[in-house]
């Protein structure tokens, strides 16, 4: 099944050839969590904070149906 991963920040150096301006096309089996997602794509899962599906906040155990919208966030420092 189809999605779009968005990546914010430092997680995109883990992806070779990602563009911030389309994200990644990505297909994964039926059934798929974000965890698996994230393991698929070999991102370091200490480094995701905020996961989005379609806007709305999700978590590690979101299963995924297709045709979403996937974006992951690293913490964000400030001062």
């Amino acid at each position: 099944m189809p999605l779009l991963v968005l990546l914010a920040a430092t997680l995109r150096h883990h992806v070779p050839d990602y563009d911030p301006m389309t994200g990644l096309s990505v297909t994964v089996p039926a059934g798929t969590t974000v965890k698996g997602l994230v393991e698929l794509l070999r991102l370091p899962a200490e480094d995701v904070k905020l996961i989005m599906v379609n806007g709305v906040a999700a978590s590690w155990t979101t299963v995924l149906q297709g045709d979403e919208r996937v974006a992951l966030f690293p913490s964000v420092g400030g001062g």
